[in-house]
């Protein structure tokens, strides 16, 4: 009974026509959340594919090869020194 009235208030507040949406879009989030969680699906720095990907967007940027600097998604480490 109680699912029901749930239903009923998404449905007035969301519409008929945007309920489908956010069920896939709910479900995409419950399943990434859960790769996180269980480590599956992530990026694995060993893997070839990753190197070479880096390797291209630090020849874009133009860095000298070798320099390690954080991609958008890598988070930064600070030194004492800039603190």
């Amino acid at each position: 009974m109680e699912l029901a009235i749930v239903f009923v208030i998404v449905l007035l507040i969301f519409g008929p026509k945007r309920l489908p949406g956010l069920g896939r879009q709910l479900g995409t989030g419950m399943r990434e959340f859960k790769e996180s969680i269980t480590g599956k699906g992530g990026r694995d720095e060993d893997d070839e594919d990753y190197r070479e990907d880096r390797h291209k967007v630090e020849s874009a940027l133009g860095r000298p090869e070798g320099e390690k600097a954080p991609l958008a998604d890598e988070p930064v480490a600070r030194e004492k020194s800039q603190l």
